[in-house]
């Protein structure tokens, strides 16, 4: 009797789905929340990191040679067309996704967990470029040892690895300034340089036989790989700081190139061939599509780097204002080093009696064949040249952090408990895997490796994966959904402008550019040699691997489900319990729960015990709007019986109230 009075005198014990975070003690909260993910350090981390991440090697050796190729001048009509449709809207809306939620790429998506393979498939894409485009910063630092010396290397012929058809491609002068040269049949002292020195290729019959390691270029690629782990040994807070100079300095030495181009003898020759417009280009479907390709690589859309970047902000960083600073900044650089590059190229004509069409050229051929021949061509050669390539080191290394740190934040958001507190060994175990794959790109026949992963990795694959993204977040999620997430933030609402473009215009304007690269299909080749036919299939397949890993996402989502399969469906596609701002003081409107007699809302903490075989707890947060619970008939009486099972109250809760979904996932 004495037991059965004090068991009714005992306190009442409030049941676990009723305990919030700061009642339930300390076990709970270290249970629940991980370790401390890390922010900016400073104002302007977030900003220079976006900017080197944007502005990259593309700028240098992509955007001049599509410009001229494209009319010219006329190529800024639907450049900034392009940008105003499709970049400026994806770049805003991958960094809303990633301040609204503090993720990465992987655990981004319980925005919507059905599409959580594109978020994988996002992972892959970036592995694939980090490997090979760290594999260009090595032979950066190759050249930029190469120019420390008071010659050239490339300058002259002679050297062991020059051949009978090297010829020193200076004109000769007369009276009226330079003789033509003839050209043809012969081969320039930096080509032979860059192909046979360099990279050795003429030790491999092709991509099957990559021939023997070049360990001047494995030193290099590890040292490449190096530099990059230090700098981001501390994850953002390292990063944040290097980008001070990286993304910085490039500019500098840029203004230095182009003064001194400008100032060269038949620069404005090249100047002119660049910029001037041919309007008639404008009818060619190419010339847009060319635009449109330009402006989604050289943002890095789809990538994750700005979705992993936007995550370390704060929650009300002006990331509307950033977006404009970005990509206009990303343009008007492209367009200041075609000033550059074809001011040289111009003197460098002239100097050749040859016409500028003959010595231009994209890719690397202009950063390790064309630009480094130009510089021999000018006093002080070796200091023009160091400076040239200590540009593109800083430019590349910008991009290669964004990869890296995608990649980390994005496993370690998936396994918090485990790898964060690990970060920096598991930050060197990707660095090492990385390196040790991007050996086969050291080989004699390594370029033909690097021109497949190229070609293939971030192509089609990345253009579904930013489609895919567009779609789940406007159609699925919701429009009306994601600009209130970004009202939140910023305390307004998109525009008509950035509605239109999520819902219509970009959508269209990837599924034309995806249709124009299938349609326009051409086999990889590198100079004179044609991949063969496995050789395109492996990268065909390759570029399939990323689209297929969403629909591979899609089926386990809908397996995780209980449920017909059009319940599982839906319930796969609505956005997880915990999905929202990551700390609490940012949880408002439907991302907080206001519990009776509670004095501020909180998130409900809703703790479902199941008689799992292991015996484990299954943790899950719901947050529902507080009027939605002040109004329900059934959830809080159920909460609040001392015999209800959290399992029967989450089974007598409808989630359809007040108009707003409300899901439950485990």
């Amino acid at each position: 009797m004495k037991k059965l009075q004090g068991a009714h005198l005992r306190k009442p014990v409030t049941p676990d789905l009723l305990m919030t975070p700061s009642d339930q003690g300390d076990v709970d909260l270290d249970v629940d929340f991980a370790a401390d993910r890390g922010n900016w350090t400073g104002k302007l981390d977030f900003l220079l990191s976006c900017i080197g991440y944007c502005v990259g090697l593309g700028n240098v050796w992509r955007f001049p040679y599509r410009a001229y190729t494209n009319g010219g001048g006329a190529f800024l009509v639907p450049y900034f067309l392009m940008l105003a449709i499709c970049g400026i809207p994806l770049f805003f809306l991958e960094l809303s996704l990633g301040q609204f939620s503090s993720l990465g790429p992987l655990a981004v998506w319980k925005i919507s967990p059905l599409f959580k393979g594109a978020g994988a498939a996002m992972l892959l894409i970036v592995g694939l470029v980090a490997i090979y485009y760290n594999m260009i910063i090595a032979y950066v630092l190759f050249y930029l040892f190469a120019s420390l010396t008071s010659d050239l290397p490339w300058e002259h012929c002679g050297n062991w690895w020059n051949t009978e058809l090297c010829l020193e491609h200076r004109g000769s002068k007369d009276g009226n300034g330079a003789l033509p040269l003839n050209l043809t049949c012969t081969v320039s002292p930096s080509e032979e340089y860059w192909s046979r020195y360099v990279l050795h290729i003429q030790g491999s019959q092709g991509i099957g036989s990559p021939g023997e390691i070049r360990w001047n270029l494995c030193l290099c690629l590890l040292l490449a790989w190096v530099i990059v782990f230090l700098c981001i040994l501390k994850g953002v807070k390292s990063s944040g700081k290097v980008v001070y100079f990286t993304a910085t300095f490039p500019y500098l030495i840029l203004l230095m190139l182009l003064v001194r181009g400008v100032t060269l003898p038949g620069a404005w020759k090249g100047i002119q061939f660049y910029l001037t417009p041919q309007f008639h280009h404008l009818l060619s479907s190419k010339v847009w599509i060319e635009a449109a390709l330009q402006i989604f690589y050289s943002l890095g859309v789809g990538f994750g780097g700005l979705l992993t970047f936007a995550s370390y902000n704060t929650f009300h960083q002006n990331i509307y204002r950033d977006t404009f600073i970005v990509t206009l900044g990303n343009a008007i650089t492209s367009i200041l080093a075609g000033f550059a590059i074809f001011s040289v190229l111009g003197y460098m004509s002239q100097e050749l009696g040859v016409p500028v069409d003959q010595v231009a050229k994209a890719g690397p051929g202009l950063a390790f064949v064309v630009y480094p021949q130009a510089m021999t061509m000018l006093p002080l050669s070796p200091f023009w040249s160091f400076l040239f390539f200590f540009m593109l080191l800083t430019l590349g290394l910008d991009s290669q952090f964004a990869f890296l740190e995608t990649i980390v934040t994005a496993v370690t958001d998936e396994f918090p408990y485990y790898l964060r507190p690990k970060k920096v060994v598991f930050s060197g175990l990707i660095c090492v895997a990385m390196y040790l794959m991007g050996l086969i790109l050291t080989t004699d026949g390594g370029m033909y490796w690097l021109i497949l992963l190229d070609d293939y990795s971030a192509s089609f694959g990345l253009m579904v994966v930013v489609i895919t993204t567009c779609l789940a977040v406007t159609r699925v999620y919701g429009i009306q959904r994601f600009c209130r997430d970004i009202h939140m933030m910023l305390g307004f609402k998109p525009g008509l402008y950035f509605r239109a473009c999520w819902l219509f215009l970009s959508p269209a304007t990837l599924l034309a550019l995806l249709v124009y690269s299938i349609v326009k299909y051409q086999p990889s080749e590198y100079g004179s040699y044609r991949f063969p036919p496995w050789a395109e299939l492996l990268g065909i397949l390759m570029g399939l691997l990323s689209c297929l890993m969403i629909p591979a996402g899609m089926l386990v989502a809908v397996l995780r489900e209980e449920g017909s399969f059009w319940e599982r469906l839906q319930q796969a596609s609505r956005p997880a319990m915990d999905w929202g701002p990551s700390l609490e003081e940012n949880r408002t409107g439907m991302y907080v729960a206001t519990l009776a007699g509670s004095q501020s809302p909180k998130p409900l903490m809703v703790h479902m015990r199941k008689g799992t075989s292991a015996g484990g707890l299954l943790y899950a947060r719901m947050t529902v709007s507080a009027v939605c619970i002040r109004s329900t008939d059934k959830m809080l009486p159920c909460l609040q019986g001392a015999h209800s099972s959290a399992e029967t109250c989450l089974g007598d809760f409808k989630p359809e109230i007040c108009g707003e979904e409300v899901t439950a996932v485990g």
